[in-house]
């Protein structure tokens, strides 16, 4: 059978499904269980299956995921988050746009602590959004903001995503997390020059007040109380995997028993407050691992049947410059990103690109770098960014979802900018793997 019939199969029958309104984990399975009777030989196709299905969720690189995002999440639940914020506001002064600053800055510093997108989004819409509101800041300031920084959980490590990512991609993990680190830092920088630019240029956007500034004893004793254990808890996750001396795995566990004495120690350990850590992360979890039991067999099939071969052939025997290829390839995973979830375009994706990305001779780890970016700017993309519809949940009544879609516009501006930068200068993504020992 022709290579891009049965590209045509898989994803034609997923798309149909997906309309039907069956969930996404339940589709790809589905698909991927009748490709493997249809192209792989039947019921020894499906035992074929069945037996990778276990493989995938019983490797050791994916045990990082729900450690990650179990530690989001005990700093999301335990209210450590808004003591930062306070900490933060202490030390910016009169800056313009102050409040919209904060949120950055400190969704940024969250964004090294959660492997959730959406725990950083809610966390920082439940608590700045009735203060900048209550202050006078316009949508523009106050939603685009929260939505632009939110995603960046999925780029700064610990991420999740980037696990999952390196899983399917059979790259190093290690590299991908660290990877992210200087790329996240620049968007977050670029997120606040034009914050900065814009209140300067229009003051109304987000009007100034009168504010108090504390002593510098008061502020350096709060940073010490309240920021420089976080600063701890992100050596744990990341300065002991770019030093070589421990696993990503291992790293995770460490960074979630880590957020746990914190929690304790700031007398914020309790059972409500595990119980509900647990269950959203449970709810994230089983939704990934789910999608992730599918890929084995979907890559399976397109490696049996020579559907990657044949369409790596395609790829690299047309006359374009390997540049407008992966270009090509990024806005194909926009546009899935427009209406599908983040790890279902990883399963439908990775399996195809990654042999294109070694045919072209491009760096796996900065091509991951590039995916993770663009991802994120999907959780903000209409109609069915995801982030999108977290911020219409915290957002002032009568917000309408096209307010928050005008005000995430210049956000996803920035990424853009970045993701050119990052195009144009490969070693910006791969300067701290390179390192790595």
């Amino acid at each position: 059978m022709e290579w891009w019939l049965v590209i045509l199969f898989l994803l034609g029958g997923l798309l149909v499904l997906l309309a039907m309104g069956m969930p996404v984990a339940f589709s790809f399975l589905l698909v991927n269980l009748l490709g493997a009777f249809f192209f792989m030989g039947g019921v020894a196709g499906l035992n074929q299956a069945t037996q990778q299905i276990f493989t995938s969720l019983t490797t050791f690189t994916l045990a990082p995921v729900p450690l990650f995002i179990f530690m989001g999440e005990v700093i999301f639940h335990s209210g450590i988050g808004s003591r930062t914020l306070d900490v933060l506001d202490k030390w910016l002064g009169r800056l313009p746009g102050r409040l919209s600053l904060m949120v950055i800055a400190g969704g940024t510093i969250f964004s090294a602590l959660s492997g959730s997108t959406i725990a950083n989004t809610a966390m920082l819409g439940a608590i700045m959004v009735p203060e900048m509101t209550a202050r006078g800041y316009k949508k523009p300031m106050t939603l685009g903001p929260i939505v632009g920084v939110g995603g960046l959980a999925m780029l700064i490590p610990p991420s999740a995503l980037a696990v999952v990512l390196a899983s399917l991609a059979q790259i190093s993990v290690g590299k991908v997390l660290i990877a992210g680190a200087i790329p996240g830092v620049m968007i977050g920088m670029l997120y606040l020059t034009y914050v900065v630019g814009r209140c300067y240029l229009n003051p109304s956007l987000a009007p100034a007040y009168d504010i108090t500034s504390p002593p510098l004893s008061e502020r350096l004793r709060s940073f010490a109380q309240y920021v420089l254990p976080l600063v701890v808890i992100v050596f744990l996750v990341l300065g002991v995997i770019f030093l070589g001396i421990a696993t990503p795995t291992e790293a995770a566990a460490t960074g979630a028993l880590g957020s746990l004495i914190l929690a304790a120690s700031y007398k914020r350990l309790n059972i409500e407050m595990l119980k509900k850590s647990l269950g959203a992360t449970l709810e994230i979890v089983v939704m990934v691992f789910m999608i992730v039991a599918a890929s084995k067999t979907y890559s399976s099939i397109l490696a049996f049947t020579g559907a990657s071969q044949g369409m790596v052939q395609f790829v690299v025997n047309q006359a374009l410059p390997s540049l407008l290829i992966l270009i090509a390839m990024q806005f194909v995973i926009l546009v899935f990103g427009t209406f599908m979830e983040q790890v279902s375009i990883m399963m439908i994706v990775i399996p195809m690109y990654m042999p294109i990305i070694y045919a072209l001779g491009f760096d796996p780890i900065w091509f991951a770098v590039l995916m993770l970016l663009n991802l994120e700017m999907a959780l903000s993309t209409p109609p069915f960014g995801l982030l999108l519809f977290v911020m219409k949940g915290a957002a002032p009544p009568g917000t309408t979802l096209g307010d928050i879609i005008r005000a995430a516009l210049p956000f996803l501006a920035c990424d853009l900018i970045a993701m050119v930068i990052l195009i144009a200068f490969p070693a910006i993504a791969l300067f701290l793997p390179n390192l790595m020992k």
